[in-house]
């Protein structure tokens, strides 16, 4: 097992309110988590990482080899939740920072199942067999739109409102994390990522820079966001599966 991540400013923003954190637990087990602050200059920046911060150590320190997917999905519902009240009680404490939040997107692999939970925009992909498939839902405006019939799924692309999301950590005292599970192949890769990647960069591009070794995946990948005009933060961040 492999897990690796790159995360760059971009071209146009003044800081990055991405952040990120992953490692291996054991031989068979790793986490990723992927977040992307809103609020501000500095609001973002501090709602990605206190997210980041608690939900990485909640994963780590709960962590036994000889723990099933019961466990996973418990830790993950009470880091998202943990990390929400972390973010909304900063914002309570320091007027300067309310409405602060952030996305998230986190994994854990344990031999050959997935464990989810995200909120907001941030994504999850599936690599397998030459194939990419988005896995978690997108909770947004313009999904709302997409699934309701209102727009398509090309139209999304230039909608005034698709940064417009529904749901992040922190903003509501009461918000947890969408928890899905994923059985996994040997040999399939998890992509964890930021809108500033899947903004620039379109789905059979991704599919193609996916096929090479995960840190040179991870960094073409921020290349080809960079090279589609780097409008955002860009994060990366590459499960591989045994």
């Amino acid at each position: 097992m492999m897990v690796t991540g790159q995360t760059h400013l971009g071209l146009v923003r003044e800081n990055n309110q991405d952040a990120m954190d992953y490692g291996t637990l054991s031989e068979n087990a790793q986490y990723g988590v992927v977040c992307d602050g809103m609020g501000g200059a500095n609001g973002g920046n501090i709602a990605s990482e206190i997210a980041v911060g608690i939900i990485g150590s909640r994963i780590r320190d709960g962590f036994s080899a000889e723990q099933n997917g019961n466990w996973a999905e418990h830790r993950l519902e009470s880091a998202m939740a943990a990390a929400n009240i972390g973010v909304f009680d900063r914002a309570q404490q320091q007027p300067e920072l309310s409405g602060m939040g952030t996305t998230v997107v986190a994994a854990i692999t344990c031999g050959h199942t997935a464990y989810i939970s995200h909120v907001g925009d941030s994504r999850l992909y599936l690599f397998r067999d030459d194939t990419l498939q988005q896995i978690t839902r997108d909770h947004s405006v313009v999904q709302d739109m997409i699934e309701s019939g209102q727009i398509t799924e090309e139209q999304a692309k230039s909608h005034p409102r698709r940064h417009f999301i529904t749901r992040a950590l922190g903003v509501t005292d009461n918000e947890s994390g969408e928890y899905d599970e994923l059985e996994l192949q040997a040999g399939d890769r998890l992509l964890l990522c930021t809108d500033g990647l899947t903004n620039m960069v379109d789905t059979g591009a991704m599919l193609q820079l996916l096929k090479q070794p995960a840190k040179a995946a991870a960094e073409a990948l921020v290349q080809a966001a960079l090279d589609g005009g780097g409008t955002d933060n860009i994060t990366v961040l590459l499960m591989d599966v045994d």
